[in-house]
């Protein structure tokens, strides 16, 4: 393979290859496993990618905003409690599930008495 700005350097494989392996099974990756894996080296990229194009718009006089909306807008911070549990209860399910009741209980502990 030739080397590319994009390609994961041999640190971050080595990591994502030694996080899958197990002794039983070793250098067989599950399905799952190597959808982590292909996500986690995808990211790695995606971010090397936007890091670039922040970059090279921080190089545009008179631009001193655009890189940091990019970043913000390509990598919004993930919801917060409440909003997650609002959505939740929004949803109009007829039934949460476990992982959903969690997430509204943690919401409502936060909460001052």
């Amino acid at each position: 393979m030739t080397d590319h700005p994009i390609t994961p350097p041999p640190e971050l494989v080595d990591s994502i290859w030694n996080q899958f392996k197990t002794g039983s099974t070793r250098n067989l990756l599950t399905s799952e496993a190597f959808r982590e894996a292909i996500t986690k080296a995808s990211q790695w990229g995606a971010d090397q990618e936007l890091e670039a194009c922040c970059k090279a718009i921080d190089n545009v006089p008179g631009r001193w905003a655009c890189s940091r909306d990019l970043r913000h807008v390509r990598r919004p911070a993930p919801p917060s409690l409440k909003e997650q549990a609002l959505a939740l209860i929004d949803s109009n399910k007829p039934y949460l599930d476990d992982t959903a009741m969690d997430t509204i209980r943690r919401a409502l502990e936060a909460l001052d008495d």
